[in-house]
């Protein structure tokens, strides 16, 4: 007997956010109306932060081979409103694939960008791992320590965090990611494990900006975690001949026709008061 597959919690209402024009973002993808505005490699280990104005696209490619990457988003012009992962992953899923949005944090929750093109769409590996990974976050400095007891600065969190001190944001700006490219899981415990990226040279990951956005973007320095091993053991060095450089292209639509019927999505209308009564003043 098949194991039952129980619906969604979260499941979209007509009209809202969370309903999606299929043959638009569709359209998008597939638009070659595209002029380059942005491009740029990320060196091994590393991090660095852009802008994708509104309407626009950025591809994330493996140019070079497997690389997994991890990527936070905010609001260019207010960062307080950044990518809120776990609600993502209950409005979509655990791993995030075309037509998926990446939704911003309370009070705003509106969605940041939509997912309009993804190589690796439909990924499942022999032990139910799945790619593009919301489960897990970035790696950091302070797990590996208290795992090895060495000291390593070179880690996603470390990586975003140099990245956007540029922009007038720090450490306590940066924030759950989504694992571009990387295979994630639980296996039957329910523990969290990675498997290694299966990205090909030229396979890539696109996303419509919503809204003016902030990006940052590592190079994980376990590159394509086929020799992940932090913690017990292990050193950093081993990893080094994994990693690889990824490629950054940020793209202005060209075809007016395209967004013609398009507007950018407003944030949460609902007021914020939380039941709490102004008090009136008596004269």
């Amino acid at each position: 007997m098949a194991p039952r597959n129980p619906a969604p919690a979260y499941q979209a209402t007509k009209g809202s956010q969370l309903e999606l024009d299929k043959n638009f973002y569709t359209s998008i993808g597939a638009s070659e109306a595209r002029k380059l505005i942005d491009s740029f490699e990320i060196p091994i280990r590393s991090g660095k932060a852009f802008v994708v104005p509104r309407a626009h696209v950025c591809q994330i490619s493996t140019k070079y081979g497997p690389q997994v990457g991890d990527l936070n988003i905010w609001s260019k012009d207010n960062p307080r409103e950044r990518f809120w992962a776990s609600r993502t992953r209950q409005l979509h899923r655990s791993h995030l694939t075309t037509f998926d949005r990446l939704w911003s944090c309370l009070p705003y929750l509106r969605p940041m960008c939509t997912i309009v093109g993804d190589t690796l769409a439909g990924y499942s590996d022999d032990v139910g791992g799945r790619v593009h990974d919301l489960l897990g976050t970035r790696c950091d400095p302070y797990v590996n320590q208290m795992l090895s007891g060495k000291v390593f600065d070179f880690h996603c969190h470390s990586n975003l965090t140099r990245a956007i001190l540029p922009f007038g944001l720090s450490e306590s700006d940066v924030h759950d990611v989504l694992n571009v490219f990387q295979v994630t899981g639980l296996n039957r415990e329910g523990q969290y494990f990675m498997e290694p990226c299966p990205a090909k040279p030229g396979d890539h990951f696109e996303f419509f900006a919503e809204i003016d956005l902030l990006c940052a973007l590592s190079t994980c320095p376990g590159g394509d975690l086929s020799a992940w091993g932090w913690g017990k053991d292990s050193e950093a060095d081993d990893m080094l001949d994994c990693c690889r450089p990824l490629v950054v292209e940020v793209f202005q639509l060209t075809d007016p026709n395209l967004l013609e019927d398009w507007e950018p999505p407003q944030p949460a209308s609902y007021s914020g008061m939380h039941g709490i009564k102004m008090p009136i003043l008596e004269a």
